[in-house]
Formats: structure tokens, sequence, C-alpha cells
């Protein structure tokens, strides 16, 4: 079944490569290719358009990416601060202890 499938895809894939050139031969007239280009020319500024916004998205997604590193390196060094100031106040606490003891 495995040899199956893979003749099967392989019929496929020669199938389409067989349609995409009947398409090119079918072309006869100027006025077909006119066609034909116009709407290539017009696929082709579509994909453009489209991976201009995919690039876009993409740089906002990685300055806010590189904010939120920024924030969070923040936050670690705050949190590093507050563990050093609550060590240096438990020691505090323990020396006035053991004063009174």
């Amino acid at each position: 079944s495995a040899q199956i499938a893979d003749l099967q895809q392989k019929l496929l894939d020669a199938d389409n490569g067989d349609r995409a050139k009947q398409r090119w031969d079918s072309i006869a007239t100027i006025l077909e290719a006119k066609c034909a280009l116009k709407y290539l020319l017009g696929e082709l500024v579509s994909s453009k358009v489209q991976e201009s916004k995919l690039q876009s998205s993409l740089e906002q997604g990685k300055a806010t990416c590189s904010d939120v590193q920024k924030m969070l390196i923040e936050e670690r060094n705050h949190v590093t601060e507050l563990e050093a100031e609550f060590q240096n106040q438990l020691v505090m606490q323990e020396q006035q202890h053991q004063e009174k003891v």
C-alpha cells in the first residue's frame, strides 16, 4: 500500500506539471498572452503586498519580544534587589533576637 500511495503521488505530481505546461501551450494569441500576463502580474502584486504585511508583522513581533525581554530583565533585577533586602532584614532581625536573648 505504501508503494501504491507513492505511485499515486507521483502521478498527481506529473499531472500537475503537465497541466501547467498545457495551460501555457494553449495560449495562442496576443490577447490571451496579455490576459495571462495581467493575471500573473496581479498575483505577483498580491503576493508582494502579503509579503510586506507579513514582514511588517514579523518586525513588530520582534520589537515586542525585545520589549518583553527588557521588562523581564528589569523584573529579575528588581526581584534580586528585593531578595537581598529581605536577606538583610532577616539578618538584622536575627541579630536583634540574639541581642534580646
